[in-house]
């Protein structure tokens, strides 16, 4: 398997949980702690809990209480009750560090089980085996070839061709940084401005991950030393706790990435060759399901490829299951995006309003739906 992200780790733990032996290939050479969260979704809770592993991740960060997106104000266009449907549903929506989330799933992969520091550069599938060439000129031969190694994954470029990334339109910062007693406990936001917004995600063990997003022409860096204060220009009269979050956040430890995606592919495998998470479906973070689509894609794969069959077989089953689902994620989160980057006045009225009228009990059923449709 090419890429020890979210995605790839877990194939590998709920392969071997399987039975099935597995090596993963990881460019990087350690885990990073720098400026990264995200929220593991109920659907996603749904699918570790298949291999396992959903009460553990719910203990390597927080579940919050309520959910909301809110104006620059503070005043909430639309607010969702987490705990109740949590509990409804008896699964743990977790906010966690991407990183304490990817030791979870690396103990469970078994460390010896992933190489740091190669990268898979060209591959030969014969029809019966799978020869992969790695970064430092050796070669290893396997059942099948998993891509799972991201947005710019050198295992799809090889299978379905370089097509160019789609820019979003708006450029964005992380960052993690101590709890800020301004916070209201419990509550995941993000509010929307005039082409801009900001989330703030408590992610546990006194934690705060917190990311902001700005229209903006692709490729712009911030001058050595200014992030912090072009974000305090920008978001600084934002409602509390925004500006107290900027100002706990190391410099350096703010990460600023344009958005990018690719429009759905119509399809992800050929033979013994096939993609995972972003590497098969990148998609804009607008709903929160980047990494949760790609724990799905992981437990449905690990599932086919355990039952007895012909492995080409198997992943074609997988493409079948899941291709027009995890595309169907990728054009909605482009479409979200595209609405909560709105800049003119009268646009931002209007879908304000459209946001205030929507029914209190359509946002958790919507949230049934997604766990349902993943089971």
């Amino acid at each position: 398997m090419a890429g020890a992200g979210i995605g790839g780790l877990t194939l590998a733990c709920a392969l071997r949980r399987a039975g099935l032996s597995v090596t993963v290939f990881e460019r990087s050479d350690a885990l990073k702690w720098v400026g990264a969260g995200l929220t593991v979704q109920m659907n996603a809770s749904a699918a570790l809990r298949r291999i396992g592993l959903c009460d553990e991740v719910a203990q390597a960060g927080a579940c919050p209480t309520d959910s909301a997106i809110l104006k620059p104000s503070g005043s909430a266009l639309t607010r969702l009750p987490v705990t109740r449907i949590q509990e409804e549903l008896g699964l743990p929506l977790v906010c966690v560090h991407r990183a304490r989330l990817q030791s979870v799933l690396l103990a469970h992969a078994g460390e010896e089980n992933v190489r740091m520091g190669l990268t898979v550069t060209a591959f030969h599938d014969d029809g019966q085996t799978v020869t992969v060439r790695l970064s430092d000129g050796s070669s290893v031969t396997g059942d099948a070839l998993v891509g799972a190694d991201g947005l710019r994954s050198v295992v799809r470029g090889a299978l379905l061709g370089d097509a160019p990334l789609r820019y979003s339109g708006y450029t964005s910062w992380r960052g993690v940084c101590s709890d800020v007693p301004s916070a209201t406990p419990g509550l995941v936001s993000e509010t929307w401005g005039p082409g801009a917004r900001f989330g703030v995600v408590p992610i546990g063990f006194g934690q705060t991950y917190w990311f902001a997003t700005q229209n903006a022409p692709a490729g712009g860096q911030d001058a050595p030393g200014e992030t912090r204060a072009r974000l305090q220009s920008l978001f600084g009269g934002w409602h509390a706790p925004i500006a107290d979050l900027i100002a706990a956040t190391e410099e350096a430890n703010i990460i600023r990435t344009d958005i990018h995606d690719r429009p759905p592919a119509s399809r992800w495998s050929r033979g013994r060759v096939t993609l995972l998470g972003d590497a098969a479906h990148p998609m804009t973070p607008n709903m929160g399901q980047g990494g949760c689509q790609a724990i799905e894609d992981a437990v449905v794969l690990a599932e086919l490829l355990a039952a007895e069959g012909p492995v080409d077989a198997a992943l074609a089953a997988y493409e079948q299951r899941r291709l027009e689902r995890a595309n169907s994620f990728v054009t909605r989160s482009w479409s979200l995006g595209r609405v909560a980057q709105w800049e003119s006045s009268a646009g931002r009225f209007i879908r304000n309003v459209l946001f205030q009228l929507v029914p209190r009990g359509l946002a958790a059923r919507q949230v049934r739906a997604l766990v349902r449709d993943a089971e």
